[in-house]
């Protein structure tokens, strides 16, 4: 049972996380009253946590399959959720007299989240009910402090959504949950405070972007006041050494947004800057409002001082800039596992995976996350957000009502206030994260004028992020155009497809989401996703590709690419090989483009980064965090400094992210069949350069790598290509919104017939994993050499963060390559091996 403790000289806030239990209101013989009481009956209700869905929780307890294949998905009886659910927990409330006889203790029960109704029952007591309990992404608190007794039993009542009510989306991405999301979402709290409770504490900040050697603050806080009468107190706030208060007088009842100081000026502020860039700093905050010498409440949080603005170029492209420095965002889409269960740990380690491919941005189609512990950790490892609505509601086949054509389902007066409360309740949750640098108020529409009017008035009190009004390249009559664009392609396209300047998805301006499609997982997590042979590809693969009704649900496009490019693929290990090879190459050479493009490119997302469910479309690692080989082109494809090749202008370009002037040694080889061209140069890239380093003319199939060093010899980046003879042609004018035709493919079929190279392994354990080095012994080139490392069991170790992988060597060439293992036992028996192409 949780205990909770208001003491004097602060409020105390208590978690409501453990101790749940759940049952189908089908099975439950009584009312709310009766249920929040002490003596109801609880047998044979289910164990849960919060946050948690009645999905999450019944596959928890092996109630509901997980839902892997499509037996699964047919096993799961959705009737069940058509009636409501009811939580329930109990929880201690100690010591609730202060010491000062005029401050009478509050307390507060607050629900972050709740999808999507509820009736909130305490101790006998209808706290609120569904009539106003009401939004998926509203936020509730409840002065609940006549209720409370030293023992408390709180029963929540949840109801699911309805067609037409703006709920949690998936979109196409994966098929709909069965609960439609249904729960407890994100975190319950109840909290003790004086009279006055301190909530919503942010700072924003100007940098001198100039000289990064000053900034100026400005800092506020929601104060509200929990009584009848009018009370006068301090707000006060500490961080950094530094001390600020001011005086308040709040009336009866009043809430308030209260400025604690503004343009508070910083000399050599420390700032915060995505991980690309420099260090992410981050300061502690801690505010309190004072009455009578006595804190009332206080608020901790933790804040980064840095200068985000967005632009328009002068052909129209959004652009950002980061204390002044142009940054060019390169990212990719997020979603929450399907029944929301991640957890803290899963969290960080999809988001180190980001800083691992050399990623600077996490883009959440929806404001993801059951905690504040997704945005806490972008904070900390210096990753950029765009956060915003999905677009789950502007398409009927999803929302489930009609949809305008250029607003969505957002349009009734009732609609409208619902959602820009909704939207005034995330930000004010999210706005003192610094990784959040822009709102998305629309993806593939736009907002209707009375609904942004109203998103715009209300930011303009309290922040001052840009906001973009669509994902799509759409105009506002409010706010002009949105500058960013929505063209596709999802589903396959050539490597040359991202240079070329007549493809609509190509490297220029801002592309939202993007990619190549089908991006397969590894064998080993393959094999428990379809549970039996591999081989052929039939009707089982189809349920793990997208959910769309019209395209990608099934391998059929791939399947055509391969065909085309290879030949028909006689095995399992065939066909993984080649699906892997094209993925890797279409991915990084999408990364480069824009690279190469800036500034006329500003952005790119690939479509996405992770999957909600067992997938084997879009995505860098799968459903159990193994990285396929999508991972690794992104982490080649993103390197601060390196050579990438130009497929449209046939050249290489090095290119420069850092803010540091670069020099360095530059390697070219060519080699096809037995001619091996090579050559190098010396290069001085200033910060955000990018310069031709070679030309490049091949008149067959050829292995193009390269490689560059410090000016000491120490390797800085590697990169590779093949490059067919032959090119693809493209038939733009049947260009849809998933890809572009293809009418003739360059062919792969000198690969069919590369020599197998059994490469060799050496390893040398080193403080957190080892040290490998990978040797070619042949005369002939090792393409695409898969690292792979196993327990004692066989299976896949995870994490393991690679410094490079899908390799190729040179002949006779060896490198050295880091494998680290940050939860390993050093003392693990571990096995090493390389799979050849």
């Amino acid at each position: 049972m949780a205990v909770i403790q208001a003491l004097v000289a602060r409020a105390e806030t208590l978690t409501l996380s453990k101790g749940w239990m759940v049952q189908s209101s089908a099975k439950v013989q009584t009312t709310g009253d009766v249920l929040s009481a002490s003596a109801a009956d609880v047998a044979g209700w289910y164990k849960a946590t919060v946050p948690s869905t009645i999905m999450g929780v019944l596959t928890t307890d092996g109630v509901e399959p997980e839902a892997l294949t499509a037996e699964d998905y047919q096993r799961i009886d959705k009737k069940r959720f058509d009636v409501s659910w009811w939580y329930r927990t109990t929880f201690k409330v100690d010591s609730l007299k202060l010491t000062v006889d005029s401050l009478k203790p509050h307390v507060l029960l607050s629900f972050d989240g709740i999808c999507y109704r509820a009736n909130i029952w305490l101790n006998g007591h209808l706290v609120a009910g569904k009539d106003k309990v009401a939004g998926t992404y509203r936020q509730f608190t409840f002065d609940v402090t006549p209720y409370i007794r030293e023992t408390n039993v709180l029963a929540v009542e949840v109801f699911r959504a309805q067609p037409g009510e703006p709920n949690i989306g998936f979109v196409d991405w994966n098929p709909r949950p069965a609960d439609e999301s249904m729960g407890l979402f994100r975190e319950v709290k109840v909290k003790t405070c004086g009279d006055v409770s301190v909530s919503h504490s942010s700072v924003r900040s100007r940098v001198n972007t100039q000289t990064l050697q000053e900034a100026w603050l400005t800092i506020d806080a929601e104060l509200t006041n929990h009584t009848g009468e009018t009370v006068k107190g301090v707000l006060r706030g500490t961080f950094d050494g530094r001390q600020l208060a001011t005086p308040v007088t709040l009336a009866p009842h009043e809430r308030r947004m209260v400025t604690l100081a503004t343009d508070v000026h910083i000399d050599n502020p420390r700032l915060w800057w995505c991980h690309t860039l420099g260090k992410p700093a981050l300061y502690d905050l801690h505010m309190e409002f004072v009455q009578d010498g006595v804190v009332s409440d206080a608020e901790d949080v933790r804040f980064g001082i840095r200068d985000i603005k967005s632009h328009l170029t002068p052909e129209g492209y959004r652009a950002f800039t980061l204390n002044g420095r142009d940054v060019l965002l390169r990212g990719a889409g997020w979603t929450d596992d399907i029944y929301l269960r991640d957890t803290p740990e899963r969290n960080r380690q999809q988001l180190e995976y980001v800083r691992d491919m050399n990623m600077n941005t996490v883009r959440l189609e929806g404001f993801w996350g059951t905690s504040q512990n997704l945005y806490d950790l972008c904070d900390e490892l210096g990753l950029l957000l765009l956060a915003g609505w999905s677009c789950h509601w502007e398409w009927e086949e999803y929302l489930g009502s009609p949809c305008d054509e250029q607003y969505g389902g957002i349009t009734s007066e009732e609609n409208i206030q619902l959602i820009s409360e909704s939207f005034t309740h995330q930000v004010l949750w999210l706005r003192h994260h610094p990784s959040i640098i822009a709102w998305f108020v629309g993806s593939d529409r736009l907002s209707v004028p009375a609904l942004e009017q109203r998103y715009r008035q209300f930011l303009t009190t309290c922040d001052d992020r840009p906001v973009v009004v669509s994902a799509k390249q759409l105009e506002s009559t409010i706010s002009g155009l949105s500058g960013s664009k929505m063209e596709g392609p999802y589903d396959y396209v050539a490597p040359a497809y991202w240079f070329d300047p007549q493809a609509p998805g190509g490297a220029f301006g801002f592309n939202t989401e993007t990619g190549v499609g089908a991006q397969l997982p590894v064998r080993e997590s393959l094999k428990k996703m379809l549970r039996g042979p591999l081989w052929p590809i039939d009707a089982r693969w189809n349920v793990l590709c997208t959910a769309s009704s019209s395209e990608m649900n099934t391998l059929a496009r791939l399947t055509e690419v391969i065909n085309a490019r290879f030949g028909a693929s006689k095995t399992i290990d065939e066909y993984l090989h080649r699906a892997d090879l094209l993925s890797y190459e279409g991915t990084k050479s999408m990364f480069e483009a824009f690279r190469v493009s800036v500034p006329r490119a500003t952005g790119i997302i690939q479509w996405m980064l992770n999957s909600a469910r067992p997938s084997i479309y879009w995505q860098l690692y799968d459903y159990y965090l193994h990285p396929n080989a999508a991972y690794y082109a992104v982490k080649r494809g993103n390197q601060p400094v390196q050579l990438i090749y130009d497929y449209q202008r046939h050249a290489v370009f090095a290119v420069n992210e850092t803010l540091q002037p670069v020099t360095l040694n530059a390697a070219m080889r060519l080699i096809a069949g037995t001619t091996d061209r090579q050559a190098k140069t010396t290069l001085t890239l200033k910060p955000g350069s990018i310069v031709k380093a070679f030309d490049v003319s091949c008149a067959t199939d050829a292995f193009l790598l390269l490689r560059t060093t410090d000016t000491s010899g120490n390797e800085i980046a590697v990169n590779d290509y093949f490059l067919p003879v032959g090119f693809d042609e493209y038939d733009w004018k049947n260009t849809n919104w998933v890809t572009t035709p293809i009418t003739r493919y360059a062919s792969y079929r000198a690969l069919n017939d590369l020599p197998r190279v059994t490469c060799q392994l050496t390893s040398k354990q080193i403080s957190n994993g080892y040290e490998l080095t990978l040797t070619n012994p042949s005369s002939t080139v090792a393409f695409f050499q898969r690292l792979i490392v196993k327990d004692a069991t066989g299976a896949l170790v995870c994490p393991a963060y690679w410094s490079d992988n899908y390799v190729t060597l040179a002949p006779g060439e060896s490198r050295t390559i880091t494998c680290l293992l940050p939860t390993m036992d050093k003392n693990a028996e571990l096995h090493f091996e390389v799979e050849a192409f």
